[in-house]
């Protein structure tokens, strides 16, 4: 099974979010960039490549919610080019079907942990 980590970080506190969940990383985790946090993609990754304990391809994927990315311009929209580094872009429903239910067997993630500091 796997993790889904929920980041809600401003730009100040990305990089120690972005440690703090280096901490009980393992491949095959997925990420969720919640609020702004989805403006700071290119910082964010950039911080996970001086991060030894995670490697870019042990990413199952990096997500965002549609809500979240319909607050940013259409500028800044185009130029971080979402769709080439996001997984996907979710809607509310599609995010809460992929959070619960951790405990069946089926589910997807079996801990949604979210990091806010």
């Amino acid at each position: 099974m796997a993790t889904l980590y929920q980041l809600h970080s401003t730009m100040d506190t990305l990089r120690r979010s972005t440690e703090q969940m280096a901490l009980t990383w393992r491949a095959g985790d997925s990420i969720l960039l919640l609020g702004t946090t989805v403006a700071f993609i290119d910082w964010f990754n950039a911080y996970l490549g001086d991060i030894e304990e995670i490697e870019m391809e042990d990413i199952a994927g990096i997500y965002a919610l549609a809500e979240d990315v319909a607050q940013l311009n259409q500028n800044t929209t185009a130029k971080l080019n979402l769709s080439a580094k996001l997984t996907g872009i979710l809607s509310d429903n599609e995010w809460v079907a992929m959070t619960q239910d951790t405990n069946l067997d089926d589910a997807k993630f079996d801990k949604v942990i979210t990091i806010a500091l």
